[in-house]
């Protein structure tokens, strides 16, 4: 979910509890802890209304609802989401995960077989081994030159590569990639 910066400091001290969007269908699901811009967010509840009232302008940091829907993007006839949400205090469990390198025999069978599942349920055949290789020998390269290097399009790529991000194997920088300790220590092992 994108969140432009001016929001940061609001949503993160929680005087901002509240989102609007214009979405063909929903984005996001209540329940989850989505990683953003502005850091984690927990998704209370998702909701389509017909109108923003005073209270929930206010609570998105607007004076009026006619201020909040001038900030909106998006066709009025599109379906508009209010989005409650309060930001998750401590670090990602992600990076927690990768900086974790002391990987046991058992660790490693354990995330070999998650590997394996994402291979076998990927259409475009096994990826995963061949994606943490291109990553240890081009950090800090584009998504886009990487997925150029292995004939896969950008965005497909990038999915794949938050996948492997989920297991706590690669992070993600400023411009491109590189792996995490754990993933450094599993690709050795491989």
């Amino acid at each position: 979910m994108l969140i432009p910066a001016r929001w940061a400091e609001p949503i993160r001290s929680g005087r901002v509890t509240v989102l609007f969007r214009r979405w063909k269908s929903p984005r996001v699901v209540a329940g989850r802890v989505y990683r953003t811009t502005v850091g984690r967010l927990a998704v209370d509840s998702v909701d389509v209304v017909r109108r923003i009232t005073v209270r929930d302008a206010r609570a998105a940091g607007y004076r009026t609802p006619d201020d909040a829907a001038a900030d909106l993007r998006g066709d009025e006839t599109t379906p508009l989401y209010r989005i409650r949400v309060h930001p998750v205090a401590g670090p990602d469990p992600r990076a927690e995960l990768a900086e974790t390198a002391d990987l046991t025999a058992e660790d490693i069978a354990a995330i070999t077989a998650r590997l394996d599942r994402l291979d076998s349920a990927a259409a475009h055949g096994p990826w995963t081994r061949q994606t943490l290789r291109l990553i240890a020998d081009r950090p800090e390269v584009r998504a886009a030159d990487l997925a150029a290097a292995v004939g896969r399009e950008t965005l497909p790529f990038k999915t794949d590569v938050r996948k492997l991000k989920n297991l706590g194997l690669t992070l993600s920088l400023e411009v491109g990639y590189r792996l995490s300790p754990r993933g450094a220590r599993l690709l050795n092992s491989l």
